[in-house]
Order: C-alpha cells, then structure tokens, then sequence
C-alpha cells in the first residue's frame, strides 16, 4: 500500500522562457512566479481541491532580496496567511524548492506546498561591496572561499569536457539535437498545457531555433582561448518560471487524480573546480536510495547548461542521448528553451509531469530531474507515476 503521507506532484506549470532583454524583459522575478502560482491554483481548483496552500517555496539566484516566495504568494493572490521560503542553490535551485516541498509534505508539516523557481536575468539588480571610496561592483558572489577553486561556469565547462574526453564534435551535435527536439515539440504542441503565458509579447520559447551543424562547428571558443564550449553549446541567460503543487497521497486519492510519487532526492557535493560533475554523485546516491538502475528510467530530465556537462553525466551513467536514447531530454532542454537558473530545476520537473503524467504514462513509470551547481554541488530527485 502506498505511504499516505508520501508527497505527489499533481500540478505543473511553467512561463513560456524569454531571452534576457528582450520577451519577458519588463518582468520581475515576483511577477513570473506570480503568474504561474496562479495558474496552477487554478489548475488546482479545476480538480476539485479545497485544500489550503500551506506554503510556497521558490528558488532564485539573482533577485533584489527580501522573500521573493511570499512577494510573489501575495502577488498571485494566494492570501495573507500563506508565508513563503526563498531558496538559493544557484542552478538547482527550482529543484531544491521541490524537494523542500516534498520533505514538508513527507513530515506532516503541510497539506499542499507550491514550489518551483523563478528568475529575471533581465531585472537583476548590479551588484557592489561596499568601499572606503565608494562602490565595487562585482558580477557574482563566490562560490567558494579561496583556496578552493572557483571558476566561472562555462571556464568550468571546458576544464570538464578536458577532463572526460568529451570532444567539441559531440557538444556540437548535442546542441543541434535540443533545438531539434524542441523546435518539434513546439510544432506538435506539447509545450502548450504546460505553459503559462505572461503579457503578449512571448508565445512560444523564444530561444529555440534551427541551428545549422555547419554553422555550429565554425564558432568559436566562448569562455577559454583553448576551450571546446562555444555559444552554441552554452545555455542562454533567460527569463522564466516554474511551479508545481505537492501533496500528500491521501488527497490525490481524494481528488482522484494522477501525479508524480516523489521517491528519493539527494544533494551531493563534488569538487568545486568542476562543478559540472555534480548529478552523477548526485544520480547515483538517489538511485541507491530508491533500489533502482538506470535502466529503470523511463524520462531523464537534465538541467542543459552546458553540452559538455551533459554528455559527461550520460556517458558516466550509460545513457546515450546521441545513439538515440530518447529518455534523455526527450523535447530538449535548457540549451535550446533557454535558462533561467533559479527556475530551471523546477522546469525540469514540469517537464517529466508532461512526459510521464499529461502524456499517459502507466503508473510505475519512473522519472529523474537533475541539475549542477556552481560551487560543487549536484541535485536529484527520482519520480514515479502514480493513477
């Protein structure tokens, strides 16, 4: 018999993903996650739920402070009595949330949690310490403290794709297979009953495009003069938000609903300097944890930062995304949708719900959502269909 108390996912939505600068340009952070707090109480009605929202908790990386979480509660016009958590764990942060969600539903300490993650690159504040002389500004905090490394993500990257033989040929060929992939969902409308539309300006991912493998191979280095990541094989800075509604098994039975059971999560740490090995700890301590393979997944969900930091994960686990393994990133992920790091976690989980829940999947049918973050550190959470 199922746990009563084991947190389920029963609702998942998401903005449409916006270029920094320019579709969701004029939108805060407050306001992305509003409109998909929204939406997904909405939704939530829609199935009949008369259970009140506890909490909200949402990841963001770069916004003007305060408890972005409760601004956007109350801006989504969920009620002076629901708080708010802001998480921070950079790139994993929208997962993190999630996970933070399920562990309050796990311990009886809530009933129905919103969670997810939001950023505007776009409306980020600069930043500055403070100085005898004045202001210095500086464009991120560290991640680590000296004498540990701290590279900037993409130097990372690079440093990765040297270290695991990754080739320039495979990131190139993995970017042009994201926009494929989700120029094609785009076209087949699978995108549609997930996404959340802000204002008129964006209604569709604006980042997604055809990308010529011709023109992909002659650009250049992006971050090290000796580097094989480029701008193609990079994820772009983005704008966007994600949210899903987690409650316990005895009210989705009540509502009579399906959902993603979460089953395990893990958060691991690895070493700073190549941050983009994080999932594969991570992946490997929640499969542990839940008693299964690899080859138990039916959807992988990998936050595409960078190219490189996908195929080293793939190739470390035996999944193989460009033999025609379709269980990773099946529609395409970051590199081509684009990636707003306090939300793109969470993304990730609206995307298996998609996949797995709105596609039909039978129940048992199981999910994996991952992410790097800078500084060493890789998330995960394992999922699994239940009707």
């Amino acid at each position: 018999m199922t746990d009563q108390h084991a947190p389920v996912v029963v609702a998942a939505r998401r903005t449409w993903i916006g270029t920094v600068g320019r579709g969701h340009h004029e939108r805060t952070e407050t306001d992305l996650a509003a409109a998909v707090l929204a939406a997904t109480a909405c939704d939530l009605r829609g199935l009949g739920n008369d259970t009140p929202t506890d909490d909200v908790v949402l990841g963001s990386c770069t916004g003007p402070g305060g408890n972005v979480a409760r601004a956007a509660a109350l801006a989504a016009g969920l009620g002076v009595g629901v708080p708010g958590l802001t998480v921070d764990r950079q790139c994993g942060s929208g997962l993190a949330a999630v996970i933070a969600a399920a562990q309050q539903v796990r311990a009886g300490d809530a009933r129905l949690v919103l969670a997810g993650g939001t950023e505007s690159a776009s409306r980020a504040p600069q930043r500055a310490h403070r100085a005898p002389h004045g202001l210095t500004p500086y464009a991120r905090a560290a991640f680590t403290p000296a004498p540990w490394a701290d590279p900037d993500m993409g130097a990372a990257a690079d440093a990765l794709a040297r270290r695991r033989g990754i080739t320039r040929e495979r990131q190139d060929a993995y970017a042009v297979r994201s926009h494929t992939l989700a120029r094609a969902a785009h076209a087949a409308g699978r995108f549609g009953p997930e996404s959340v539309p802000v204002g008129d300006r964006l209604d569709r991912d604006e980042r997604a495009r055809r990308l010529d493998p011709d023109v992909v191979g002659r650009l250049r280095a992006a971050f090290t003069p000796d580097g094989t990541v480029t701008a193609a094989t990079a994820s772009p800075v983005s704008d966007g938000a994600a949210v899903v509604a987690v409650v316990p098994e005895s009210v989705r039975r009540d509502l009579r609903v399906p959902g993603l059971r979460v089953v395990a999560t893990a958060s691991v740490g690895c070493d700073p300097a190549l941050p983009g090995w994080g999932p594969v700890p991570a992946t490997r301590a929640v499969l542990d944890r839940a008693g299964w393979s690899v080859a138990d997944l039916r959807a992988v969900e990998i936050v595409e930062a960078f190219a490189a930091q996908v195929l080293a994960m793939t190739d470390a686990l035996g999944l193989d995304p460009l033999g025609g393994d379709e269980r990773v990133c099946a529609d395409g992920g970051a590199l081509a949708l684009g990636h707003p790091w306090g939300a793109t976690g969470a993304v990730s989980v609206v995307r298996l719900f998609s996949r797995l829940v709105r596609a039909g999947a039978p129940a048992g049918a199981r999910g994996l959502a991952t992410a790097a973050v800078g500084g060493g550190t890789g998330v995960a959470a394992l999922v699994e269909v239940v009707r």
